[in-house]
């Protein structure tokens, strides 16, 4: 079995569900008793959101550049970064280590692909929905990408970060998907990704009439596949 590194954190609400997730799929393989090999580097999360906020992206990725270092030194044989956001310095991330960075995005596309949903449904924070570090990767898969109108976006932005990455799960705030997803539906979308490692705790897949593709699920199933030699 390889060795996984994590780094989380970002929020550590959904890094106990990687945690979590990546064991199961382990034991489900392997046998009862079995459990993933692996690192988690979990960084503060306040510095990295006010930086995230202010724009100031490079700061951002020096945190978790040097999180990534300390993984490999550490003897991680690859870096998995439990947060969809901060993919946007990905790029940066992978230049500073030898070793393998499975980016997010890669599963999530196989998994529409895999149901033929061409067109996706976009749901995570502003900075996911409206820039084109996710998007364009999943675009560059054939997929089509829709993301919620502006008002929408502000209410699933503020949820994220307001509720979720504190660890409330509000009914009210599930409806409020629900609506985004049936609006996403209604425009065509075939399927939705979950594109905040951290909506998955508050959506499940009998909260909404299209597949939920919970990108936080792929990303350890692509981190279990790389540790098992699949």
């Amino acid at each position: 079995m390889r060795t996984i590194g994590l780094i989380g954190g970002m929020s550590w609400e959904s890094s106990a569900e990687y945690y979590r997730l990546i064991n199961q799929q382990v034991r489900d393989r392997l046998g009862p008793l079995r459990s993933a090999q692996l690192l988690m580097y979990s960084v503060d999360f306040g510095p990295v959101e006010q930086a995230q906020h202010a724009g100031r992206w490079d700061d951002a990725a020096a945190i978790l550049v040097d999180a990534a270092r300390r993984l490999e030194a550490g003897g991680a044989e690859c870096v998995v970064l439990c947060t969809n956001t901060m993919h946007k310095v990905a790029e940066q991330i992978q230049a500073a280590i030898s070793i393998p960075f499975l980016h997010i995005a890669e599963p999530a596309a196989q998994a529409a692909l895999s149901i033929d949903a061409r067109t996706v449904g976009l749901l995570g924070t502003a900075f996911t929905m409206e820039q084109d570090f996710l998007k364009q990767r999943l675009v560059a898969k054939g997929l089509t990408v829709l993301v919620p109108d502006e008002t929408e976006r502000k209410d699933v932005h503020r949820i994220i970060y307001d509720e979720l990455c504190v660890g409330v799960i509000s009914d009210q705030s599930r409806e409020i998907y629900q609506r985004v997803i049936e609006s996403l539906t209604a425009r065509g979308a075939q399927a939705i990704i979950l594109g905040c490692t951290e909506i998955g705790l508050l959506l499940k897949p009998e909260h909404s009439a299209l597949p939920l593709l919970d990108t936080t699920e792929l990303h350890a199933q692509s981190a279990v596949a790389f540790a098992l030699g699949d």
